[in-house]
């Protein structure tokens, strides 16, 4: 059975005892937390949410914070001498899927 949740301005396609990073939740490790914006169920049956699955729920485990790879951006416009360099690390929660319910 798997489960396609939102969270944090993205989609993502969840099973049971996946491990994914999410955008930073606010949780402290080891806490669990219910993700209720389900947008599909599938499985023996397919079930589509519009715009969600009544009564289905996805219930994780928060394993701790991080941050990402970090990304280079850089500015550049020729003939004027101008140019600039930035990093930005994004900052994630690790959660493991433990139950969805539907």
């Amino acid at each position: 059975m798997y489960a396609i949740i939102a969270t944090g301005g993205k989609q993502y396609k969840v099973a049971e005892g996946d491990i994914i990073k999410v955008e930073k939740l606010g949780v402290e490790a080891g806490e669990a937390y219910t993700f209720d914006q389900v947008l599909a169920v599938g499985g023996d049956k397919f079930v589509a949410g519009c715009p969600t699955v009544d009564g289905a729920t996805v219930t994780a485990s928060v394993i701790g914070d991080g941050k990402a790879k970090k990304v280079i951006v850089y500015k550049y416009k020729r003939k004027s001498g101008y140019h600039k360099k930035n990093g930005h690390r994004q900052q994630y929660t690790a959660v493991k899927i433990e139950k969805i319910n539907a």
